[in-house]
């Protein structure tokens, strides 16, 4: 199986905790003043990890946050939903990472980032996060995280540690043009899917994360990766469901679920945490990209980037009650 199975250890994210701030009316940027909601729990890694603990599965967070509001709400909702956080840093300098996201009318999203200058930039290799290395089964990873070269060496550290003793790798490439990249950013994302046994893309980043240009197709992408070493690639495509490939040549689809969308932002990220969580717990990759669809259209129905991710029994309920589309 290309994941390690849960009795090997927790499921490990690395990366970026934030709190995410709404515009409640729709347009374009920040240009004026707009009514906001929030603060609400965030940051990508965090809202896969949370999914994972929701769904049953034994899950810790590597970060930092500030000594503040913000951090100590995200810190809470992580452990309410049965995340280990004794290796989030609480710096006591610098505030927590802030995401502003609003809607433009056509769906599209406009976001203002305060991430590496704030805690979340200040990741480190403390003893807190050697403790939880060295005893997890995988380890998931953020292309958010990519485009700081500081942070490389810890993410190679960590991915080299956790497969060492067995475990596994996932990557679900994110990728945000808002986050700008340095001129080593693309071997960085190379070394990354070399060491990746699951790729989670959507399919408008499959083709990137092969390294390949958009007059490639997705046929040639695939062929790529997987003489990489990737091992199972799921590809996240909305409204048309999700499928998985393997190495091995063998391939799964389910569907997604017609939902009313509230808010779009995090639902991969439940929907990777749900699929690796029940990988991990031996389902089948139809049973996992089953979860995985619900828990990315549970998510969107609520406001608030990990508001609506769903326990197993909550995703068994939206599974059953839920009309799938063709």
């Amino acid at each position: 199986m290309p994941l390690a199975p849960e009795a090997l250890g927790p499921t490990i994210a690395i990366g970026e905790i934030l709190a995410e701030i709404m515009a409640t009316s729709r347009g374009e940027g920040f240009n004026e003043p707009v009514p906001m909601v929030g603060p609400y729990p965030s940051g990508a890694p965090a809202i896969f990890i949370d999914q994972c603990g929701r769904m049953g599965g034994a899950a810790a967070m590597i970060g930092a946050v500030g000594d503040d509001d913000f951090g100590h709400s995200v810190l809470r909702r992580l452990r309410r939903d049965g995340v280990d956080v004794s290796a989030v840093h609480v710096d006591a300098e610098l505030p927590t990472g802030t995401a502003f996201v609003r809607y433009r009318d056509d769906g599209a999203r406009d976001f203002v980032f305060n991430m590496w200058t704030s805690a979340a930039g200040q990741l480190a290799w403390r003893d807190p996060v050697e403790r939880v290395v060295s005893a997890a089964g995988h380890l998931h990873v953020m292309g958010t995280l990519l485009p700081n070269a500081t942070l490389w060496p810890m993410i190679a550290r960590a991915a080299a540690a956790v497969k060492a003793r067995g475990g596994t790798v996932s990557f679900d490439p994110n990728l945000r043009p808002e986050l700008r990249a340095d001129q080593d950013a693309a071997e960085r994302y190379a070394q990354m899917v070399a060491m990746t046994d699951v790729l989670l893309p959507s399919d408008q980043e499959l083709l990137g994360a092969a390294g390949l240009g958009p007059s490639a197709d997705e046929a040639q992408a695939l062929e790529q990766l997987f003489a990489s070493g990737v091992k199972e690639i799921v590809v996240k495509r909305g409204a048309k469901g999700a499928e998985c490939h393997s190495a091995e040549g063998a391939q799964a689809h389910a569907p997604a679920f017609a939902v009313e969308e509230v808010d779009p932002t995090g639902a991969g990220d439940c929907f990777g945490g749900a699929y690796v969580t029940a990988r991990r717990l031996g389902l089948s990759v139809e049973q996992a990209l089953t979860y995985g669809n619900a828990a990315g259209a549970r998510n969107v129905t609520r406001r608030g980037p990990m508001e609506g991710a769903g326990s197993r029994a909550e995703l068994d309920a939206f599974i059953a009650n839920t009309e799938r589309l063709a």
